[in-house]
């Protein structure tokens, strides 16, 4: 069977990435941070990054309201502000979503790891204990991916409504243009609204979850 060049490449950087993330992991341990440890780091930056995000999107909405009730003065400013808004709210989701990618690949690695060891245990009792607390990390994890996944997938309406109506303005500078956005404000409000609200949701669940691994050590 002959493999096509993207194939052979595919696997290739798979391989490199492979040995680039296996190489991190031996030189944390060296210096003794385990995977555990790297993945309670990974969950805290998500916290603190879905905080951040969380004031931009705020941000956002108040310059769009700003916008809606323009009564006079230069148009064009509005709309950089505006434009500038939904660049700095794109970057922040980016950052969310790569944050919750990082956590994914530690928590695997970490979940394969600690399977395979259970059976070079001696003891019964000891492997037993330790897959009881593998059962319940995987599970208190399981929660708190779906919450992070909930609050990420939040992030694509408010983004959408924001980039649709950076366009319509961009090309409509004019007050009637305005009077147009104003129909676009409340769902906007409102999905802003439902995304506050998961991400504070996730928020918890990322210091629940934090504080249950500190437990553990």
């Amino acid at each position: 069977m002959k493999l096509t060049f993207r194939a052979l490449l595919g696997a290739g950087l798979l391989v490199l990435l492979t040995g680039c993330q296996t190489a991190y992991y031996s030189a944390m341990e060296q210096v003794g941070v385990h995977k555990r440890d790297i993945l309670v780091d990974r969950v805290a930056d998500v916290r603190d990054s879905q905080t951040d995000a969380q004031e931009q999107f705020k941000d956002a909405l108040e310059q769009f309201r700003s916008v809606v009730q323009f009564d006079g003065g230069d148009l064009d400013k509005m709309y950089n502000s505006l434009q500038a808004e939904y660049d700095d709210s794109v970057d922040a989701a980016d950052d969310v979503r790569n944050r919750i990618e990082k956590v994914e690949t530690v928590a695997e690695d970490l979940f394969e790891e600690w399977n395979e060891e259970l059976g070079k245990y001696k003891s019964r009792d000891l492997r037993n204990q330790s897959a009881r607390k593998l059962r319940e990390t995987r599970q208190r994890y399981s929660e708190l991916l779906r919450s992070l996944k909930r609050a990420e997938k939040r992030m694509e309406p408010v983004l959408a409504t924001l980039q649709d109506n950076v366009l319509y303005l961009k090309h409509n500078l004019n007050a009637r243009a305005i009077g147009a956005l104003k129909g676009e404000f409340r769902g906007m409000q409102q999905d802003i609204e439902l995304l506050m609200r998961d991400m504070q949701r996730a928020i918890k669940e990322s210091d629940s979850f934090i504080k249950s691994m500190d437990n553990q050590a």
